[in-house]
């Protein structure tokens, strides 16, 4: 079994030297993150994502989509439905505190902006709670 935890509690993909634990969006980059290459090889990124086991991969809402596991949760809209944000099989937390939960203006976001957004003169959210209460 290669699952481990990656950096902030985020689904990895363990190396042959059982220490390395590569965050599951860098498994079939063309980028060996591994010592020896074991996250690029064919046998495992020959025919994504059915190559993929399946705990490094999040199904989209729509069966034509999917991302890394990894990618699930992240406060972006990686599946283009919000489906990895919001949907019942993402299972997502409310918005952390880096985060202002709203009905946002732009494709990228869900349900929630980063706080960096607020108050900088631009409208994100819908009731432009990211200039008035944010």
């Amino acid at each position: 079994n290669r699952f481990c935890t990656a950096s902030n509690n985020r689904t990895g993909f363990l190396c042959d030297d059982r220490a390395t634990c590569v965050p599951a969006s860098q498994v079939c980059d063309r980028v060996s993150s591994c010592r020896n290459g074991e996250d690029e090889q064919e046998k495992l990124c020959g025919d994504l994502p059915r190559s993929l086991p399946g705990y490094l991969v999040f199904r989209c809402s729509n069966p034509a989509y999917w991302v890394y596991a990894d990618q699930r949760c992240n406060g972006m809209n990686d599946c283009g439905d919000c489906s990895d944000e919001m949907g019942s099989l993402a299972a997502c937390p409310p918005c952390g505190s880096e985060w202002w939960s709203c009905s946002p203006v732009l494709y990228e976001y869900c349900s929630c902006i980063p706080r960096r957004l607020c108050r900088d003169g631009v409208q994100h959210c819908l009731s432009w709670s990211d200039e008035y209460i944010c």
